[in-house]
C-alpha cells in the first residue's frame, strides 16, 4: 500500500499517544518468559517482530519462517542450539538470507551447538539441531551488532555452567547489552560486566514475576521530529516511558535538546515541547550506542535545513536494507547535499526541498517512520507504506491523531 502524506492545517500540534512496548525489550522478554514460565509479560509489543517471536518459540520440529525480523534470527538461533531436542530450519525472507549471521553460528558450534548452513556458508537459513551445551566459555568480536552478543547472554543462565563471554576489541552498542544484563538481573539472575567480560551465572528456575515492557524509545523518535519540525508551543505526549531506560535510544531527549525540543517527565509518560525554534546550526553526533536513531535525525536535520555530521553507524549497513545508502538515495531525490560512508552521514545545509516525492522503504520500517516527519513541511508519497507493522502497527493511525492527512493511493 502506499499513501500520500500531508501535514496537519494547523503546526501547533497538542495530543496524547500511547506507544506499544518496545520490540527489543519484548523479544529478549519472550525469550525468558520461554525458558522460564513462571514469567508473566505486560505492555508486549503488538509489532510484527514480537509476534514472529512468540510463534517461533512455540515449534520445535520443521521450518521455523521469520520473515524480516532481524532480532528474532538472532535469538532464536541461540534459542533452539540450546533446546535439547529441537530440530528446525530457521530461515527468512531473501533480505535476511544476506544478512551474516556467521560469528553468532560459530560460538554457539565453539560452545557444542549443531548448527550448520543450509544454502550459503555464514547466511541464513540455518539447520539447528538441539542439545545441551556444557561448555562455559567463548568470545565474540567487540563492535558487533549487540544481537548476537544478547543471543548467548540470553540463553546463559539455562546452560548448565552458565557462560563466560570476552569481547574482543572495542565495545559498541552497549545500551543494549545493558538492556539483556538488566533483564536477568530483573528475574534474579546473577551477572557481572567487567572490562570486557561478560560472567551469567546459571539458573534452573526463577520465581514468577512480572516483566513490564517499556514502550519503544525509538517509535518515540518519530514524534521528537515531528515536534521539532513543528512550531513553538507544540507539546505531545506519550506513554508509557520511565525515566530510567534500559533503551539506548533514551538518549533521544538530550540530542532533541539541540533541536529545541525539551522532555517533561511525568507518571509513566513523557510530555515533548518545542521550546525553541532556534536549533543548532549544524549537528555532531556519535550514534554508536543508538544507530536507530540515524535516520530520524538526518531527516529531522534536512527538515529545519541545517547540517549535521553522523558517526558510528557501521550497524546499518546489515539492517533491514543498507540504510546508510538508502538515506542517500531518499534525501537525494528530495534536494538534500548528502554524503555517506560506510559508517557515517553528512548532511549539508539546505533551502530546498522537492514536493510530492515519492520515498521507497526497501522493506524496512524505519524508512517510512523516519521520513514522515516532513509531512510538515512538504507533501509526500510513501511507498509500501505497512512496512511499520515491523515495529509500531499503529503508526498512521497515531499520525492522523494529530491531524496529519493520510490518503491511501
Amino acid at each position: 500500500m502506499k499513501i500520500h502524506l500531508a501535514g496537519p492545517n494547523n503546526t501547533v500540534l497538542k495530543d496524547t499517544i500511547k506507544i506499544t512496548g518496545s520490540k527489543s525489550e519484548s523479544n529478549r522478554s519472550l525469550l525468558l518468559s520461554a525458558l522460564y514460565p513462571g514469567i508473566e509479560i505486560q505492555n508486549l509489543s503488538n509489532s510484527d517482530d514480537a509476534q514472529v517471536m512468540e510463534s517461533g518459540l512455540m515449534q520445535k520440529k520443521g521450518t521455523v519462517n521469520i520473515h524480516h525480523a532481524g532480532t528474532a534470527m538472532r535469538f532464536l538461533t541461540g534459542y533452539f542450539a540450546a533446546l535439547e531436542g529441537s530440530d528446525v530450519i530457521l530461515t527468512g525472507s531473501k533480505r535476511m538470507t544476506e544478512r551474516p549471521i556467521k560469528i553468532l553460528v560459530d560460538a554457539l558450534n565453539e560452545l557444542g551447538a549443531d548448527i550448520s548452513y543450509v544454502n550459503e556458508e555464514g547466511y541464513p537459513p540455518l539447520r539447528i539441531k538441539g542439545k545441551k551445551l556444557a561448555k562455559n566459555q567463548v568470545s565474540l568480536p567487540a563492535n558487533i551488532s549487540s544481537q548476537y552478543i544478547s543471543s548467548l547472554l540470553l540463553i546463559a543462565p539455562s546452560l548448565e555452567n552458565g557462560l563466560e563471554l570476552e569481547l574482543v576489541g572495542k565495545i559498541t552498542s552497549v545500551p543494549y547489552i545493558n538492556m539483556t544484563l538488566g533483564l536477568l538481573n530483573e528475574i534474579g539472575i546473577e551477572t557481572s560486566f567487567q572490562g570486557n567480560t561478560i560472567l551469567v551465572k546459571p539458573k534452573a528456575s526463577v520465581n514468577p514475576t512480572a516483566l513490564v515492557v517499556e514502550s519503544d524509545w525509538s517509535s518515540a523518535s518519530y514524534f521528537y521530529s515531528i515536534v521539532a519540525l513543528s512550531d513553538v508551543g507544540s507539546a505531545i505526549t506519550l506513554s508509557a516511558y520511565k525515566k530510567s531506560s534500559l533503551q539506548g535510544d533514551s538518549v533521544l531527549q538530550e540530542i532533541y535538546t539541540d533541536f529545541g525540543v525539551e522532555t517533561s517527565f511525568g507518571k509513566n509518560e513523557i510530555t515533548l515541547i518545542k521550546a525553541s525554534d532556534t536549533p543548532k546550526s549544524f549537528i555532531d553526533c556519535d550514534l554508536v550506542n543508538a544507530p536507530d536513531i540515524a535516520q530520524t535525525i538526518a531527516v529531522t536535520c534536512f527538515g529545519l535545513g541545517i547540517g549535521c555530521h553522523l558517526t558510528g553507524l557501521h550497524t546499518l549497513k546489515i539492517k533491514e536494507t543498507d540504510r546508510l545508502e538508502a538515506l542517500n538515495t531518499e534525501l537525494t531525490k528530495l534536494g538534500a547535499d548528502i554524503s555517506v560512508t560506510d559508517k557515517t552521514l553528512t548532511l549539508g545545509t539546505s533551502s530546498i526541498m522537492n514536493k510530492d516525492i515519492a520515498i521507497d522503504t526497501y522493506n524496512d520500517h524505519r524508512m517510512a517512520m523516519a521520513f514522515a516527519p516532513l509531512a510538515l513541511r512538504t507533501s509526500l508519497v510513501i511507498n509500501d507504506a505497512m512496512v511499520v507493522t515491523k515495529s509500531y502497527p499503529d503508526f498512521w493511525k497515531d499520525l492522523e491523531k494529530l491531524h496529519f492527512k493520510v490518503r491511501e493511493l
